[in-house]
């Protein structure tokens, strides 16, 4: 216990899935929580957001834990709601130390995948960037920053063999890549000042995003409406080991040894957790 006492975690997508999880481990090991979420729908994206409750039911958990919690709803594309969240939270608990950037939604198999693209884009890339450059002018040597990609991020192999014909999808790896780029970056940048700056890659997570029809629609193309139980066998896929999926507290555990002393020295890695995904796309290199 206490691989964090005395830290505050500011947490993008926290009101869910892996931002809850990662919030309530934290907390669980001495942290105080800045938890923030939109907690309202995207109409490009088919499957419901995190709501209102649910970020009330993070601060919950957080606070069952001794921990205290200060929540806001504030959209990651709008850096001047970061801003205020943040400084809500720095109103409370005086400064920042770690900076989990989670927030990311998945925008394949939109009605309108334009508009999926953009908002993609805006929330995993965009807001990604927004989350880590508002506290960055608060960090002291010793902090450490996390931002989540994915496994799909690593993959170099991409075979387009119909472009544009899901855009939003494809808006996802896109995200995710960029992002490893700018955190690889500024990671470089900041390791002078002490300020850690690592990327974890899920494979699938056991979340909303992925038992969600859009995603059992691209798991499944040959169904015109697959349920959980059509796509669920399909979802192993994506992995070495024999899982269909891992569960956010596999997520929430790497981070939190990231984010603690153990892990003082590691910056600018790309953590897989991903069962094995990548070593079935590339052989052994450096």
């Amino acid at each position: 216990m206490g691989r964090v006492a005395g830290k505050v975690a500011f947490i993008t997508g926290a009101a869910r899935g892996q931002g809850r999880s990662h919030a309530v481990r934290l907390a669980e090991e001495g942290a105080d929580i800045i938890a923030v979420d939109l907690c309202a729908d995207i109409e490009s994206i088919g499957y419901p957001m995190a709501s209102p409750e649910d970020l009330d039911e993070t601060r919950n958990l957080v606070e069952k834990t001794g921990q205290r919690c200060v929540t806001a709803h504030a959209d990651v594309r709008e850096v001047t709601q970061l801003r205020t969240a943040l400084d809500a939270g720095l109103s409370e608990f005086g400064k920042v130390d770690i900076v989990l950037a989670q927030a990311g939604i998945a925008g394949m198999k939109s009605d309108v995948p334009l508009q999926a693209w953009i908002d993609t884009i805006n929330t995993n890339l965009i807001g990604t960037i927004n989350a880590i450059q508002v506290c960055l002018p608060h960090l002291k040597e010793g902090a450490a920053i996390v931002a989540t990609g994915s496994t799909a991020a690593l993959m170099d192999a991409h075979l387009k063999m119909n472009p544009g014909n899901d855009i939003g999808g494809f808006a996802y790896m896109t995200s995710k890549r960029l992002l490893s780029q700018y955190a690889h970056d500024l990671a470089t940048e900041l390791s002078p000042r002490g300020i850690r700056l690592n990327v974890v890659h899920p494979t699938n997570v056991n979340t909303a995003m992925l038992q969600s029809p859009p995603m059992y629609k691209s798991f499944r193309p040959d169904l015109p409406n697959p349920t959980r139980e059509d796509a669920e066998p399909a979802f192993g896929i994506q992995q070495a080991m024999k899982v269909n999926f891992v569960e956010p507290e596999d997520i929430s555990n790497a981070i939190l040894w990231l984010v603690s002393d153990e892990a003082r020295y590691i910056t600018g890695t790309q953590l897989r957790v991903d069962a094995g995904g990548y070593l079935k796309w590339y052989d052994y290199h450096v």
